[in-house]
C-alpha cells in the first residue's frame, strides 16, 4: 500500500514511524487505554516493541499502522491500523484503535472512522470492512454500533488476554452496498458534535 494521508477538520492520520515512539508512550500513560487491549504498555521499551511489531505487519502488507494527530494542537493523541489486509478478496480491518481518554467521547474516534472508511470504500474500493472488540468493552461496541457497522456475532473464546482470561471476540462490519447510508449518517454525527 502507498502511503497514505487522511485529513479531517479534527484529526489528520498518518503513517506510523519510529520516530513516534517517544510521543505515542507519552499519550498511552492511562492504563484505562489498555484494558481491553492486547498489549501492555509500561515501558518506552513496550512501545517501541508495539510500534516495530506495527512496521514489520506493514512490511508484510498485513497492516497499515496510523499516528492520529489532533489538528489543533498538533499533537499525536492515538493509533489505528489497517488490517487483516486481503485486497485480493477487497476487504481488511479497521482495528487496534485507541485514544489518549481526554478525547473519548468526543468526535474524534468517529472522525477517525470516517476517514478510514471512506478511504477504504472509496479510494481503495473494498467489498467489507471489519471491525472487531471485546465483548467485555461495551464502549467500544457502542461506538461501532452508532457509526453504523453491523453486529456479525461473536467469536466465543478466540483470544487469551495479556493477564490470561478468555475474551470473547464482537464482530461488526460494513459491507459497500451499505457505505453510502453509513457515510450519511456519520457525517450527521459528526455535523450535530460541530455545533
Amino acid at each position: 500500500m502507498k502511503e497514505i494521508l487522511l485529513k479531517g477538520k479534527q484529526v489528520t492520520l498518518r503513517e506510523m514511524t519510529k520516530s513516534d515512539a517517544h510521543d505515542l508512550y507519552e499519550v498511552a500513560q492511562d492504563e484505562r487505554i489498555w484494558a481491553h487491549m492486547m498489549n501492555r504498555m509500561e515501558t518506552q521499551k513496550d512501545m517501541e516493541s508495539y510500534i516495530n511489531a506495527a512496521l514489520n505487519a506493514k512490511e508484510q502488507g498485513s497492516e497499515y499502522p496510523f499516528v492520529i494527530i489532533h489538528n489543533e494542537t498538533n499533537k499525536i493523541i492515538g493509533s489505528t491500523r489497517f488490517m487483516d489486509i486481503n485486497l485480493a478478496h477487497q476487504r481488511l480491518e479497521i482495528g487496534n484503535t485507541w485514544l489518549n481518554p481526554k478525547f473519548w467521547r468526543t468526535p474524534v474516534n468517529t472522525e477517525c472512522k470516517y476517514l478510514l472508511f471512506k478511504h477504504c470504500f472509496e479510494e481503495l474500493h473494498l467489498n467489507r470492512v471489519q471491525l472487531k472488540t471485546d465483548h467485555e468493552n461495551i464502549r467500544s461496541q457502542q461506538a461501532i454500533k452508532r457509526i453504523g457497522a453491523k453486529k456479525e456475532g461473536i467469536l466465543r473464546n478466540h483470544i487469551i488476554r495479556v493477564n490470561g482470561t478468555i475474551r470473547h471476540t464482537v464482530m461488526f462490519s460494513v459491507i459497500k452496498e451499505e457505505w453510502p447510508e453509513v457515510k450519511k449518517s456519520i457525517e450527521l454525527i459528526l455535523e450535530e458534535a460541530h455545533k
